[in-house]
This record gives C-alpha cells, structure tokens and sequence, in this order.
C-alpha cells in the first residue's frame, strides 16, 4: 500500500475506516462522424446519385422507344448497381472501385467486344442497317416526281435548328411534316388572304433571303406523305410549292422482291445483305449481316488485299524493331554522355535533347513532310545544293525517312528512361571493375547494361507495341505511299497495318469496310498480345541479374 494511503487510515479513529469515494467517470464528447457517412455526405450522395439516375432514366426512355431491349437491360443493371453501391452502408473499396471498372468496362472491353462483333459482320458502307431501312431508304432514293402531282403551296419553318414544310394542299388542308417525320395536320395555322398556311405557333417562318442561305437544308428535304414509303413524298424546288414524288421501285412483301416499274426488272434477296437481280445486277443500298470468317478469308485470299497485306505486315514488324531500336541506342548513347558528372551545362543539353518529345507527333510529321518535300523542302533546297531526291515517293527512300523521322520523335523518351535508370545504378560496382582492370566497353557491356535492361525492357516492350500502331508519324508524312501497282486498294510502301486498317474503315475509293477492318484490327491485336507476353516472359530471367 503506499505511504500516503497508509498514514491516512492511521491518522483515522478505530471503526471509522472508510473506503475512498469512487471517482465519477469522465464524459467522453460524442465523435462527430465525418466523411461519406455524415449526414453531408449522405445530401451530396444523393445529389450526384439523382443526377446520374436523371440521365439514365433519359437513356432508358430512348432505348426503350428504340427498342434496344438488349442495351436497355444491361443500362437498367447498370443503374441499379450503382444505386445499391452508394446507398448502402459499407462496402468501401466498392464505392472506390466502381467508376473506374465501369469506365474501364464502357471504354476497353465494349471496345474490344463490339469490334470483335463487327469483324464477322459486312458491316460498312450499303449495309448499314437492317432489311427494312434498306428497303425504306431505296424507295426514298429512287423517287421521281409525279408528272401530274397537284402543286401545295409551302412556306418553310424553323424550330430548333431543325427545318419543316408547312404546305397547304389544294382543297386547302394545312399540314407540316419534315423529313423524319410525316405530314400531320396543323390545325392551327395562320393562313394569308389566298388562303396559304404562312405561319405556326411554336414555329419561325423563314423569309426568302434566308431560305437561300439555307437553300441546302431546304431543298434536302424529304417529307413522307403517310408511314407507307409507296405513298411517295413531297420535295420543294423553290420554297414556295412542292411535289409529289414516288418511286420507281415496287416491293413485293409476300416474295420479298423488288420491282423496278420501268424496266421490269426484279431484285431478289441474295441473301448477302443485297438485293440482286437474275442478270447480277446489285441496288446500292443492303443491310448488315453476319458473315462469319469470311472478313478473315478476305484478308488473306483477296488477290487485291493478299500481296499488299503481306508486305505491309512485314514492314510493320521491320518499321516496330528498327524504331524501338534506333531510339533506345541513340537514347542511352546521349543519356550516357550527359551523364557526366564533370559536363558543364548538362542541364542545358538535356532540356535541348528532349524538345522534339515536346512537339505533338502529327504536327511534327507536317513539319517533316515540308522539309523532305522533293521541289521546294528546305533539305533539298538548302542542304543539298538543290538535288531532287524523291525522299516521300521513292518506296526505300520513303522508308528511311520515315525511320528518320520517327528517331527524331522518339529518342528523347529513350533518353529520359536511360537516364533516369543510369542514375540509379550503383556507383560503387562500377569502381570496383575499374579497380580490377576493366575497360569501359567491358562495364557498360557487362554491369551497365544488364542492370539497365532490368528496368528498361518493358518499357522497350511498350515501346514496340507503340511503334507497331504508330498512326500519327506513317500518315502525316507519306499517308502510306507511295502507293502498291499491282492493286487498286490504297495501301503504299510505307503503310503499317494500323494505316491499313483506317483505310479500309475511312477510305475513299473503295469505300467504308468496318467488318473489314475490325477483322484487321483483331489481327494486330493477337500479334500484339502474343509478341508481348512472349517478351514480358523473356524479361524475367533479367530480375536474376538485379
């Protein structure tokens, strides 16, 4: 017992020991909750949570109307999970993970998934749609206006930077449609002393100078008399009357043909996605179906696409490595030489080494193009006593330079890794090899660029998946020529297969293939995938030398 204790129950009387009053206990203050469970943060929850649920029920409404079912379902799920996320207590790391698994679902794997889709499609342009918009869109197109169509007399109007036909028909009925919708009655016109519909409530009636300017627009459109195709259509020429125009085409839905009413001629389903006659006649506009491998046989049987394709895969594998490697040699060869310790002004140097990253690849690739222009290129002009050297049309000239070029913009990223990596490695085993007789070759040779692989090998693995889908450096500055003579395809000497694949999706000439090239794409990206795993494996036996 202490002293203290002790000597106070002595001092006390016999029979009046008492034991000590128990201390109250002290009150703790309530911890006021902080963070996403306040009651702050609940009110800002449910804003945002009512925000993203406004706009899904807006992209819900349209899928529906759309009949999308398939889409709507998954957006429906979508939303929900969002909403049981956020509104239920716990589940932290949920509520972290889940917009950046659902941007990497919306923007990766849809991608992946839609064009791998689209690949075993003949998706491009004439099929576009589905049966009934080809057949829809091939009655709108073949229409001729009606030798005896009644004249309706028409003023245009404006509503949302949208344009209508306001037409009155000749027993005097007012009617307005556009070109996606149909006539419908506009009871509520306002009509001038001859009787004409000059003017709508919720409408701007356009005057005649801005009916000119927007002449285009105007005469563009194609108002449906009726949801019956073969009830024609009524066009103006002029702004103030339109006709009445039909098509030529008749469809038969029981036979499921099309007959055009001046030649007699009848279109059958081929069941390609095209309407073709007994002659092989084809009508332009088809629709999208499932065509299975055949994008994958095209692209290695099509006489036109075979020979060009396989010397475009191979300069794509020559143009990835020669890049990755010319960069990287450069790159550690100037990281090396700046990285004395004694170099004056090295701060200098460096910032001047990597301005070419600093310039945006396709303006560069501009750039370069001017310069190696053969007539009027300052390297022609200027440092070449005014040769003509064919540098972008020459089919090996153009490949070197544009090897060149890309050295140009892609050492400096070299240079910033080499160096980053060589200021880390240890000073200590370099002195020791100096010590024990070693040349320089024989450090860098044998210490220096082991340990720098260690880390620079998959960013050299990066490097060559970049290079081998190099879009920006090929197009701006040769747009793959010159071009190939034993194809009418547009695919050059200096296409790489990312080039290729534009071409066939946005070319002109030949006309837009997604299927196509979806199925290229697939191509690239297997070759990719396998040539990096097999690399990042490779590089494992490198941690061995750390």
């Amino acid at each position: 017992m202490p002293s203290t204790a002790k000597s106070a129950l002595e001092a006390m009387p016999d029979g009046d020991t008492q034991q000590p009053a128990p201390q109250r206990p002290r009150r703790v203050p309530p911890v006021r909750r902080r963070g996403p469970d306040c009651w702050k943060g609940t009110l800002a929850k449910i804003i945002l949570l009512g925000l993203v649920d406004a706009v899904a029920v807006y992209v819900l409404t349209a899928l529906f109307f759309s009949q999308s079912w398939v889409v709507l379902a998954i957006a429906a799920l979508v939303t929900v999970a969002i909403n049981w996320i956020y509104l239920r207590p716990g589940g932290l790391p949920a509520k972290y993970l889940a917009p950046g698994v659902l941007f990497l679902l919306v923007f990766q794997v849809f991608v992946v998934v839609f064009s791998g889709y689209i690949a075993f499609t003949n998706y491009g342009d004439g099929h576009n749609g589905s049966k009934e918009d080809a057949i829809s869109s091939i009655l709108t197109s073949s229409q001729k206006r009606v030798p005896d169509s009644p004249a309706y007399r028409t003023a245009v109007l404006e509503k949302g930077g949208s344009y209508y036909l306001l037409v009155t028909s000749p027993d005097g009925e007012a009617q307005i449609g556009t070109t996606e919708s149909k006539l419908e009655d506009a009871a509520g016109a306002v009509k001038d002393s001859t009787g004409k519909a000059k003017e709508l409530a919720g409408y701007r009636t356009l005057n005649f100078q801005e009916i000119v300017a927007h002449q285009k627009d105007v005469l563009g459109l194609v108002v449906p008399l009726s949801d019956n195709p073969a009830a024609g259509t009524l066009r103006t020429q002029d702004g103030s009357n339109a006709y009445i125009f039909r098509s030529n085409m008749a469809y038969d839905k029981a036979a499921d043909t099309l007959t055009d009413t001046d030649t007699g001629t009848v279109y059958r389903d081929s069941g390609q996605g095209d309407f073709v006659s007994d002659t092989g006649g084809k009508l332009a506009t088809g629709w999208k179906i499932d065509v299975g491998f055949k994008n994958f046989v095209t692209a290695f049987t099509d006489p036109e696409l075979r020979g060009p394709l396989l010397s475009v895969t191979l300069w794509t594998f020559t143009f990835a490595v020669v890049s990755v490697l010319l960069c990287f040699a450069l790159g550690l060869f100037l990281a090396i030489t700046f990285n004395r310790s004694d170099l004056r002004g090295k701060k200098v140097y460096r910032i001047i080494m990597i301005l070419p990253y600093a310039f945006p690849a396709f303006l560069s690739g501009l750039v370069w193009a001017g310069l190696l222009n053969p007539e009027f290129g300052f390297i022609n002009n200027a440092l070449l006593g005014g040769a003509d050297i064919a540098w972008l049309t020459d089919p090996v000239l153009a490949k070197i330079s544009v090897l060149v070029v890309n050295l140009w913009l892609g050492f400096p990223y070299m240079f910033l890794v080499c160096t980053g990596a060589l200021q880390s490695l240890p000073e200590d085993v370099d002195e020791a090899a100096r010590m024990d007789g070693a040349s320089a070759w024989r450090i860098f040779r044998s210490i220096k660029l082991p340990l720098l692989l260690v880390s620079v090998a998959p960013l050299l693995i990066s490097s060559f998946a970049f290079n081998f889908n190099n879009f920006n450096v090929i197009y701006m500055l040769t747009g793959g020529g010159p071009r190939f003579e034993d194809t009418t395809r547009d695919i050059g000497a200096t296409d790489i297969l990312i080039t290729l694949v534009y071409k066939s999706a946005f070319g002109v000439g030949t006309g837009r293939d997604y299927g196509l090239a979806s199925a290229l794409a697939i191509v690239i990206f297997i070759i990719v995938a396998a040539i990096s795993a097999i690399s990042f494996k490779q590089t494992k036996a490198l941690e061995d030398v750390n």
